[in-house]
């Protein structure tokens, strides 16, 4: 397997764990990205983006990065709430008139935030058409009463978390969350991400490959006391290859992403804001959407969870190795962007080959201890 990319001799054995997750036949195509004190010193990329292998894996591959696409979408509300546009503390209908329906008067954008809204997914049938025009599936959460009492419990909001902040953004900003994203998160640090891929970007992204145990989590929650996070539509893991789905903006979990786009974004977080001497967020925002809001049991999941204003703390993936301050998310099937500020590092990984584990992802695992030992 040709691995290509840079990597500074003081991360060799980022190099070596990457090689040896193709060895152990644990890839097919991916790259991973880190920054460092806002230095990148870890770019490689390797294997094929299509299930083919017709297409060699680039640089500039792009890739659905499912769930990490909601770390994203929490430093755009992290700087909508520092410019004063948004408040972590306010009811969700100060913002959204239509949105008090239902008995969500009281809804707050930190319940939100962490799960813990009561609004997991639809009470009523929507198929995935539905939720990629946006407007079917907003309507619906505005109209629907609380699937449990919010604020009472943690359940992973898995798409319907994207559309409540992509709507609270429309709402106060008046663009899009993925042109909000563009304009002032991807545009500025030069970071190839996009929520609402153009067709013109259509030959750079990956095939998403299903692999074992891929889809066990959709599963398990469905047949949870807590299913509609994957009901109303049920998440396909193969849904990236359509056009359709990577034209619409899903800020829950279609984020098209290249590795570098993760760390340079994370990067900028674990430097207090600034990156190659742009500013975009102060350290003081970043640190305030950091703070916990919930630690305990997701009770779809069964599992232990702990939530920051989006993003994910304490998780599992790097815990033991990164400082208690890290954080950041991770996405179905092996993809993840985190940021840990004590050791000023930015982290990006992405893959297509979708797989799921009982533990932790050896994958990840691997390469974030090697990133830890150079440290």
């Amino acid at each position: 397997m040709n691995i290509e990319g840079v990597c500074d001799p003081r991360f060799a054995g980022v190099r070596d764990a990457f090689a040896w997750c193709f060895a152990e036949g644990l890839e097919h195509g991916d790259g991973i990205s880190v920054v460092a004190e806002g230095k990148t010193v870890v770019d490689l990329w390797g294997g094929h983006a299509d299930a083919a292998r017709t297409r060699p894996w680039r640089r500039d591959t792009l890739v659905n990065v499912w769930s990490s696409t909601k770390g994203v979408v929490a430093l755009a509300i992290a700087m909508l709430v520092e410019r004063g546009k948004l408040d972590y503390a306010a009811p969700l209908a100060r913002y959204w008139p239509e949105f008090a329906a239902g008995g969500k008067q009281r809804i707050t954008l930190d319940q939100v935030m962490s799960h813990r809204s009561g609004l997991n997914g639809l009470a009523v049938p929507m198929d995935e058409a539905g939720m990629l025009a946006w407007t079917p599936y907003i309507d619906a959460l505005a109209a629907m009463a609380p699937l449990w009492e919010p604020g009472s419990r943690c359940i992973y909001h898995a798409l319907s978390y994207g559309h409540l902040a992509g709507e609270l953004v429309r709402r106060v900003d008046g663009r899009s969350i993925g042109r909000f994203i563009a304009e002032e998160i991807a545009d500025p640090l030069g970071a190839d991400f996009h929520v609402g891929l153009p067709q013109a970007e259509d030959s750079r992204a990956a095939e998403m490959i299903e692999g074992p145990k891929t889809s066990d989590w959709v599963d398990f929650v469905r047949a949870s006391p807590f299913p509609h996070a994957c009901d109303n539509p049920t998440p396909r893991a193969l849904a990236p290859n359509d056009r359709a789905w990577r034209a619409a903006e899903v800020p829950g979990g279609n984020g098209q992403s290249t590795a570098p786009a993760l760390a340079r974004i994370y990067g900028m977080m674990a430097a207090g804001g600034t990156f190659e001497g742009r500013a975009l967020i102060g350290r003081a925002a970043i640190e305030e959407a950091a703070m916990p809001r919930f630690r305990g049991m997701d009770d779809s999941f069964a599992l232990p969870a702990a939530f920051a204003a989006g993003f994910q703390i304490e998780d599992p993936v790097y815990a033991g190795r990164a400082s208690p301050q890290a954080f950041g998310h991770t996405g179905w099937g092996g993809a993840i962007g985190f940021a840990d500020p004590d050791a000023g590092v930015g982290f990006g990984y992405v893959t297509n080959r979708m797989v799921g584990f009982d533990d932790v992802d050896p994958r990840r695992k691997a390469l974030i201890d090697a990133v830890y030992d150079a440290l």
